[in-house]
């Protein structure tokens, strides 16, 4: 639960658990935590921006300060699926058949992991499914993830809360980022303040000060503007170890036109479409042009730094962009202070957005806030998510065999607006 102190300030404090609502399995592991608190165990569901496949990992949490990590795993998106979910970016093309095969490999993920993990789905309180986001323009009130929940609740045979953004947003918030108070509940014991960039198809920043303030906002383009660029010149899907930015030349002045949009002066809280910025490096070769998107990249996480209450004393590094050395390289060089990869401190950067969203389900369940006003810039800390309950319905036409499982959804504190307009 949040507690608040002095203006803008956010603590992470204990509070009483409950086991409304959830479902404990003899077969289950062990769910009491450190201090007698009650620990769910959830499953986390991630599909970034980056589009590069489902990350899915299993998370101990009572949904306040315990966090226990599990196993995790990363199941790469098939080149078909990859290209007609990119086709879909803006809310193109044939969405509803896209969005009902991205939830069956988010069930198939999710399928996988509990195999990994030796555990029955029973063992599972929740699931917490981000989907997909195909559009986010809060500035319009949309935010858009496509994945169904409740079919993917019924494949799963487990509780899945999803539509994490769409309430913020409706209530004038950014619906962005979300995984700051995770991050706040991890760094619990680390040195502050600290920053946490993480570099996915958008890059953003949690600042985390000396009395557990929270801030958090999108730095500017992450890797999709990289990536497509790699993409669209080469064939290939990334830039691997920043090769080909290394042959090539940063073109400053682009740089700096690029650096001159508003939005890098536009005081936080701010989020980005992952379109923002779109044929930034045209006319440029395809060497020149990815150095001058990955400088890029790292300048815009550099002018974060005006917006940040004081200096981090590092930057710990997560998403795909830690594993380019070029970025990572440049980060160093432009950032105020040490700055490495978030395994460094024993977290592990694959596996942290699908943890993320286990936590947040959880948070979700018990009614604790998933966004505040210095991190999405929402009018109040605003709880959120849409809880599909699982179930499997029989046709007593068909002789009492199974149909597909299905399950009701059931939006969670007042969400409102369309369902499909909900990052």
């Amino acid at each position: 639960m949040m507690a608040f102190g002095r203006a803008g300030a956010v603590h992470v404090s204990y509070s009483p658990a409950s086991d409304n609502g959830a479902r404990r399995d003899r077969d289950a592991p062990p769910k009491e935590a450190m201090n007698g608190q009650r620990l769910w165990l959830a499953l986390g569901l991630m599909s970034g921006t980056s589009l590069d496949g489902i990350d899915a990992a299993l998370l101990h949490t009572d949904g306040a300060t315990l966090v226990r990590p599990g196993a995790w795993l990363t199941v790469p998106y098939d080149a078909a699926l990859r290209a007609r979910l990119r086709d879909t970016l803006g809310g193109r093309g044939d969405v509803a058949a896209v969005e009902r095969d991205l939830t069956r490999s988010h069930a198939a993920a999710a399928a996988a992991l509990l195999e990994r993990a030796g555990l029955d789905a029973a063992a599972v309180d929740v699931i917490g499914f981000h989907g997909h986001t195909i559009a986010h323009r809060p500035a319009d009130s949309l935010t858009w993830q496509i994945g169904d929940g409740a079919l993917l609740a019924g494949l799963a045979g487990i509780d899945v809360v999803s539509d994490f953004r769409r309430r913020d947003v409706a209530t004038g918030g950014q619906g962005a980022p979300l995984a700051p108070l995770y991050h706040a509940a991890l760094a619990a014991e680390l040195a502050r303040p600290l920053a946490v960039l993480n570099i996915g198809g958008v890059a953003n920043v949690t600042w985390l000060g000396e009395e557990r303030d929270v801030r958090a906002f999108d730095t500017g383009p992450g890797c999709a503007l990289l990536d497509d660029w790699v993409r669209r010149h080469t064939g290939r899907e990334f830039d691997a170890d920043g090769e080909l930015a290394r042959e090539g030349a940063v073109h400053e002045s682009v740089l700096a036109r690029l650096l001159d949009h508003p939005y890098f002066s536009r005081p936080p809280p701010k989020s980005l479409d992952r379109g923002a910025f779109a044929g930034a490096a045209e006319g440029l070769s395809p060497a020149d042009g990815a150095a001058t998107l990955t400088a890029f990249t790292a300048a815009g996480a550099a002018r974060a730094e005006a917006h940040l209450p004081a200096p981090p004393k590092r930057w710990l590094i997560a998403g795909g962009g830690r594993r380019n050395p070029a970025l990572m390289e440049r980060l160093s060089a432009v950032l105020g202070a040490p700055v490495a990869a978030v395994e460094t401190v024993g977290w592990d950067g694959d596996a942290l957005e699908a943890q993320a969203f286990a936590y947040l389900a959880v948070r979700s369940l018990r009614g604790y806030a998933l966004t505040l006003p210095e991190t999405t810039g929402a009018p109040r800390p605003l709880a959120g998510g849409a809880l599909h309950r699982h179930a499997v319905v029989r046709d007593p036409l068909a002789g009492g065999g199974a149909q597909e499982p299905t399950s009701r959804k059931q939006p969670r504190r007042g969400a409102r607006g369309n369902p499909r307009r909900g990052r």
